[in-house]
């Protein structure tokens, strides 16, 4: 079965969401600003009620859509929450980022950090209880150590995108070249996750899939 048959019949299954988280990801796609799947998005939340992170880290604002939202899935199970830091490098969706932080009031908790995610996860201390890795794919295996370290047992360690919409499954041959660095970088990605024995590791195919890594020591 296709995968676009699978997801547009698990939206059905989907309530309205939050009227405001969609008035932003309308905005987003309108502008073609990369936000997270509507199934990752429900998968994150449910992530959240049952792992309940009071510290949470995000490679990758973009307009601060997904940092916002998990926000509000903490809110809604009465988390309390310490911290989202979020990490941004692209100046032009900085200013967006925190403006749309402040409008939906998470001002106090959301804190976003900018410059290249690598740089600024070296700067952190942590422990973090749950990591979302949606950043420059081609870094995804440089970020993987510092996530780890960023992380105590029991963490959750969350890679969105791995997929890429199936062509992480074909030959390298078979991507447009502009594509294969990100195809060897993924693919290292998830060799890389799945022997690493200090975490126990799952790849869902939910949205543009994502592998879920729990840190067991």
């Amino acid at each position: 079965m296709e995968s676009g048959r699978i997801s547009d019949f698990i939206l059905q299954y989907e309530g309205a969401g939050d009227a405001g988280l969609q008035t932003l990801r309308k905005k987003a796609e309108e502008n073609n600003v990369p936000v997270i799947r509507r199934e990752t998005e429900s998968f994150i939340r449910t992530l959240i009620a049952m792992n309940r992170p009071e510290r949470i880290l995000e490679l990758g604002t973009a307009v601060g859509y997904s940092a916002i939202s998990m926000a509000k899935a903490a809110e809604a199970c009465g988390i309390r929450l310490k911290a989202i830091d979020t990490v941004e490098d692209w100046e032009p969706r900085i200013k967006e980022a925190r403006e749309n932080i402040e409008a939906y009031g998470f001002g106090g908790v959301i804190n976003l950090k900018t410059g290249d995610a690598l740089q600024v996860m070296k700067t952190l201390t942590g422990p973090y209880d749950l990591i979302f890795i949606d950043a420059a794919k081609g870094q995804y295996p440089d970020y993987l150590e510092e996530a780890v370290r960023l992380t105590h047992k029991g963490s959750v360690i969350l890679a969105d995108n791995i997929l890429q919409d199936g062509e992480i499954m074909e030959s390298k041959y078979l991507v447009e070249r502009r594509d294969r660095t990100i195809h060897k970088r993924l693919r290292e990605y998830l060799r890389k996750v799945s022997s690493d024995e200090r975490l126990e590791t799952s790849i869902i195919p939910v949205g543009d899939g994502v592998t879920l890594s729990v840190k067991t020591v």
